[in-house]
This record gives C-alpha cells, structure tokens and sequence, in this order.
C-alpha cells in the first residue's frame, strides 16, 4: 500500500510520519469523519508529539485504536445521526451515484470506439433503450439516496417508476424502427459523460440533504409520526431488519405507554435521529455493513453472469470485446460476494449471543 503524506507537517522522524500515514488511513478509510477531519487531529498530535519530544507511538499509543478514539470522541452525535452505514449523507450519495453513472458512460463509448469504430449509430430504437436504462439508473440513484435519508416510501416510489422507465425503453426498443437517424461521434459522447460526472459536484451536498430532509411540523412531530421516522431510519439509513427496526419501535412504544405523564416522544426520547444512531451503535454495526456489501455483490454477480451467458449464447456476439469485460466483472462480483460472506460469517461467530 502507498504510504500516505502529509505535506503540510513536518515530522522529526520516519516512524513518526509513518504513524500518522496509518492515522490518516485508518480515518478517512474506517472511521465515518467529516472533510478535514483528519488533517486536524493529525495537526494537534503533532504539537502534542513535538512538545513530549518522544516517538507518536508511544506518547498517542497505536495508530488504530487512536483513530478510532478521537473520532469517537470528537465527532458530533449531530454529524453521525445524518449519515448511512457507509457515511454517506444523501447529498454525498447523488454525487458519489451520479458521478458514477457518467464515468460508466464513458467508459461505455470508449470501448465501442476501440471495437466498433468512431462512429456511433443513432436510431429510434437505440435512442429509446439509452434512454430508458438511463434514466432508470438516474431514478434508481435517487432511491438509494432516499433510503440514506430514511425515507422509505419515496424510495420504493423511485424504484417502481426507475422499473417503468427502464420497462418502458425496452418495449420502445423492441417496437421502433432500427434504421439509422444519424451518426454521433464516440468522443463526443465520452465527453458528454464526462460533463455528466463532473456536474454530479456541481450542486452543493448541503442543498441536496435539505431535498431529503422532511418538514418539521411546528411543535414538534406527534408520537405516532416520530415512531414511524424511528422505524424509517433504523431499516433504512442504518441498515437494520424490519424485525430488529420492529423491535425497537415496540419497545419504544411500551415505554410512552407505561408511562405517559412523561411527555410526547420527542421530550422522552429526543431527537429521533440521534435516538436512532444510539439504537444502531455497537457491535452489529460492522455486520449489517457487511450484509449489504455481501447483497451488492450477488446483485452484481447474477446481473454480469446474466449478459455474460446471454452474449454467449448468441453465436454474432461471441466474438464481441464484451464478453470479456462481463466475465471479468463477473469474477470480480463473485470474489467480492464469497469475501463479503466469509467476513459475515466472522463477524456472527465473534458476536455473542446477546
């Protein structure tokens, strides 16, 4: 692994530097920190390693379990209730999905122009299937965004209409005319996804967190309302089952039943999301995190062993530059998806029964 720098401090020794490489890693790779995060506890331990005069191993301890204290203990409630088991807020998401999508654009027009030439066809049929998958991916973008926030009716809406859309460019493909509208070089398309990804950044986080974020009613929301945003963001931002998310609202609601002279949900309870982050914290965080890796990856396994199979199955594709680029993505997901589930299974066999 390359050793990362940083070149705004100077530290006294190798090792030193070395130590904080491995902070700033195990930061911004493990630990759910804000920008910049990282930059400034790594200017405080300077100061704190120049003043002891003594190596940053033994004057801060282990680099690891460093990060993980100052970001556990610096990182606002506030800052962590807002973002997803990957930490990601919805704004970051969008960007981070729509970024995506445009570069796989790219990449898609660069390698038709390596097998098939400069030149792309454009006909009705063609125009209506881009379409569709395009604009079915974007909605689908959109739903996992939704889902971070903790919004899961909007996301099943996304996903049902992301469906229709991509339904609905197939049948046009299928029902339009084949013959050739005109002709569009690839680069330019190359450079039309490009402006794509880069216009992912363009739009501020903050705005599109504010898209995401429901209306407050004055007074506070009623109890029923705040219990059923508690189970929203327990299944949906944190990842949660529906039983465990289920579990969780039943206790709550025993609780304000026991005892109602204690006030609404709010004034028992507190903010809802940051009730929700404590409710998700502890040891099976890191699972839950590992069972929705292990579903992306056999999602994208069953998705590139399907056009692998089906690019093999047609004799005039057999010989496309495609089948390569399917399989191989298809062993990626398969090694990712088999990694995922022996990590699951670690993970279950160290948590114990309670």
């Amino acid at each position: 692994m390359t050793r990362t720098h940083t070149p705004e401090l100077s530290w006294a020794r190798k090792e030193d530097e070395d130590w904080a490489a491995a902070v700033h890693v195990r930061l911004a790779l493990d630990e759910d920190v804000p920008v910049g995060f990282a930059e400034e506890m790594l200017a405080e331990a300077h100061q704190l390693v120049g003043e002891a005069g003594e190596p940053a191993a033994e004057v801060l301890g282990d680099p690891a379990a460093y990060a993980r204290t100052v970001a556990a203990e610096r990182v606002s409630e506030r800052y962590r209730a807002r973002i997803d088991t990957h930490g990601m807020r919805p704004g970051e998401r969008i960007a981070a999905s729509v970024g995506t999508l445009g570069f796989l654009v790219f990449a898609l027009f660069g390698l038709t122009w390596i097998q098939d030439g400069l030149w792309v066809p454009v006909s009705p049929s063609s125009l209506a299937g881009f379409l569709g998958v395009a604009l079915a991916a974007l909605l689908g973008c959109v739903a996992f965004a939704a889902r971070a926030a903790g919004l899961l009716r909007a996301l099943w809406w996304f996903l049902g209409t992301a469906a229709a859309a991509l339904a609905g460019g197939i049948a046009l493909a299928d029902a339009l005319s084949d013959e050739r509208l005109f002709r569009v070089p690839a680069p330019v398309l190359m450079l039309a996804g490009a402006a794509w990804a880069a216009c992912a950044f363009v739009v501020p986080d903050g705005r599109i967190d504010r898209w995401f974020t429901p209306a407050r009613p004055d007074g506070g929301p009623d109890d029923e309302r705040w219990l059923a945003r508690l189970q929203s963001l327990l299944r949906g931002r944190h990842g949660m089952t529906a039983a465990e998310a289920r579990g969780h609202v039943g206790e709550a609601r025993q609780h304000l039943a026991a005892a109602p002279r204690e006030g609404r949900a709010v004034d028992v309870f507190g903010d809802v999301e940051i009730y929700a982050l404590r409710l998700s914290e502890g040891p099976r965080r890191k699972q839950r995190v590992t069972r929705q890796k292990l579903w992306a990856a056999l999602a994208s396994t069953v998705l590139f062993g399907v056009l692998a199979v089906d690019m093999l199955l047609d004799a005039q594709d057999r010989s496309s530059g495609w089948i390569a680029c399917y399989v191989g993505a298809f062993g990626c997901s398969a090694w990712g998806a088999v990694s995922e589930w022996r990590t699951l299974r670690e993970q279950r066999a160290a948590l114990p029964d309670a």
